[in-house]
This record gives structure tokens, C-alpha cells and sequence, in this order.
């Protein structure tokens, strides 16, 4: 290696930290923009060919781009700031010491059972004090991460925007600059790919759906602060079989002890005939074979993911640990290979 190539990859290097020091303040948001649009591809392909027929390719490609990010702030992005308003809402409520639930009740049925007589309202008050400093490093936290969550998704719309216009070409870069054999590059990107897949849908949206499915059953039921004990089962959900029952398996009993037998027994049927049904039945169906990652893997991606970035976390930590099994999954065959 001569002189000027050393002084380039120099440059090259320092360059590269200067551009992590800019970025790493909104890394979420552009890795969760990526995700986005990843999941809107397959979409974006399909219109674009059906525009093509009406309009010029690059203006139906434009037009496809809009179309999908402005129904996504419809679906999706809208709905997810109203629940995530409410949430913080009620999660600051709990780490006020204001949960809406009947601690007397709980903590008079445990000291009969058990003699013990345990501060469950203060269990729960220092749970919701605990996950605000997580989550937003305290409450004094939370009105910075609103603004800086409302810069960070405007931010992520105009990536999602020239992501999906400009991503085929990207990867083709890539695959170009590539140092690895053609081969090997191209084995990557297709594991990555499907890792990917497979985490998003088959992990994430599964557990989405199971939680929000099972937080409809809380609130037929009247558990109070549903949006907080949704949100906890999204991620619990994450484990299978068993991970949404910490959540509504004792609220069913928790309404027993509190005299709402009629709704307890309809939460407890309710979670047996139809939150476990989701898992059993939407998980098989959707998870991409491929992807064989074990969901204690994937649980320990969310909360290092919370834990790191914050609530967008949910989505980031498994996709990057799903990516490193890739590069390592690719490594082991193909430079076992050569």
C-alpha cells in the first residue's frame, strides 16, 4: 500500500466518524426510515408498474412514493402518535402514583392468601419511574423527546421518500464497491434481506398484532391505563405462547379480586380462544423459514434497543442484531466454502 492510498483511507475513516458524529443524534430515525421503507418496497414496486402505464416512469415512481408515504401517515404513523401519546400519558399517571387500579383490593386479597403485606402501589409507582428514565431520561425528559421525535419523523418521511426512489440503486452500489467476491456480496444482501423480513414481520407484526388484539380484550373488560399494559405486551409478545399472558392473565384474576368475576372470566376465555390463537396461528404463518432466529434473540434486541435509543428501539434492536446473524451466517458458509 503506497502513500496516497493510506492518506485516503485516513481521510476515508476520519470522514466517516465526522459523519456518525452528525447523524448519531437521529440514528434511529433514519434506521427506522430504512425499515420503513423496506417494508413499503414490495408496494412501491407494484404501483409504480401500474402508473408506468399513465405517466412517465420517474414521475409514476415519484408519484408511487407519495402515494405510499401519505397513506402510511394515514395508517400508521397518525394512529402511532395518538397511542403514543396516550401512552406517555398514562405511564407518567403510574409513575406518579396515579395507576387507577385498585391497590387496596390487590394488596388485601394477597395479605389474606399469604399474611405478607406488600406495597403493590409502590411497586408499580418506582416500574413507571423506572421506564420514564429509560424511555426519556426522566420526566423532565419527555417534552424533549417529543420535539426531538417530531424533527426526527419529518426527518424520517424524506428519507422513507428518496429510500424508496433511489434504493434499488443504492444496493446496486453496493454490490459494486463491494470489496467481497460477487458471490459472497450477493449471498449477503439476499440473508440480510430475508433476516429482515423475517424479524419485521414474522416477530414484530405478530407481536403488534397480538398486543393489540389482547389490549381490545382489556378494554372490553375495563382494565384501566389499557394503552400502558398494550404496550408492555407488544414487547412481551415478543416471547411465544407465553409472553402476552403475564399481562392478561393477571388482570383476568385482578378483576376476580376486585368482584368483576363476569369480566374476568370473559378476559380468561377471551385471552385462551383468541390472544393465544394469534400466536399459534399468525406466527407460523408469516415468518419467513429462513429467518431462524430465536426469539429469546429477538427479545433481547427490543430491550437493549429501548434501552439504548428509546422507544423506537422496538423496531431498531432487532433488526441490527438480525443483520449481524446474517453477516455471521454468511461468513461461516462462504469463506468455509473458498
Amino acid at each position: 500500500m503506497n502513500r496516497g492510498q493510506s492518506f485516503l483511507l485516513l481521510l476515508m475513516g476520519v470522514v466517516a466518524l465526522l459523519t456518525l458524529f452528525v447523524i448519531l443524534p437521529f440514528a434511529e430515525y433514519v434506521i427506522a426510515s430504512a425499515i420503513l421503507a423496506f417494508v413499503l418496497y414490495p408496494f412501491h414496486r407494484r404501483l409504480t408498474r401500474r402508473l408506468r402505464r399513465r405517466v412517465s416512469e420517474r414521475f409514476g415512481e415519484m408519484l408511487s412514493a407519495l402515494t405510499l408515504i401519505l397513506s402510511s401517515i394515514v395508517a400508521v404513523i397518525l394512529p402511532f402518535a395518538y397511542i403514543s401519546w396516550v401512552f406517555v400519558r398514562d405511564l407518567t399517571a403510574i409513575a406518579a402514583g396515579d395507576t387507577a387500579i385498585d391497590v387496596a383490593a390487590i394488596e388485601a386479597e394477597i395479605a389474606a392468601l399469604t399474611g405478607q403485606n406488600p406495597e403493590i402501589g409502590d411497586i408499580l409507582q418506582t416500574i413507571g419511574q423506572q421506564l420514564v428514565q429509560t424511555l426519556f431520561g426522566g420526566f423532565s425528559g419527555v417534552l424533549t423527546t417529543a420535539i426531538r421525535a417530531s424533527v426526527g419523523l419529518s426527518l424520517a418521511l424524506f428519507l422513507v421518500y428518496y429510500t424508496l426512489i433511489d434504493g434499488p440503486a443504492f444496493v446496486k452500489w453496493i454490490r459494486a464497491t463491494s470489496p467481497l467476491p460477487s458471490a459472497v456480496t450477493a449471498d449477503l444482501v439476499d440473508r440480510v434481506n430475508v433476516m429482515t423480513r423475517g424479524v419485521v414481520i414474522g416477530h414484530i407484526v405478530v407481536a403488534l398484532l397480538q398486543a393489540l388484539v389482547a389490549g381490545l380484550g382489556l378494554w372490553v373488560a375495563g382494565i384501566p391505563n389499557v394503552v400502558f399494559w398494550t404496550f408492555v405486551m407488544a414487547v412481551l409478545a415478543l416471547l411465544p405462547l407465553i409472553g402476552a399472558f403475564f399481562v392478561w392473565g393477571p388482570a383476568a384474576a385482578y378483576l376476580v379480586v376486585v368482584d368483576q368475576v363476569t369480566a374476568g372470566v370473559f378476559l380468561a376465555v377471551y385471552g385462551v380462544a383468541v390472544i393465544a390463537m394469534v400466536d399459534n396461528y399468525a406466527r407460523p404463518l408469516v415468518i419467513d423459514q429462513q429467518a431462524h432466529l430465536n426469539p429469546a434473540i429477538i427479545l433481547l434486541g427490543v430491550f437493549g434497543g429501548i434501552y439504548s435509543v428509546g422507544f423506537t428501539g422496538l423496531f431498531v434492536g432487532p433488526i441490527v442484531i438480525g443483520v449481524l446473524a446474517a453477516t455471521l451466517e454468511t461468513f461461516r458458509e462462504d469463506y468455509d466454502a473458498i
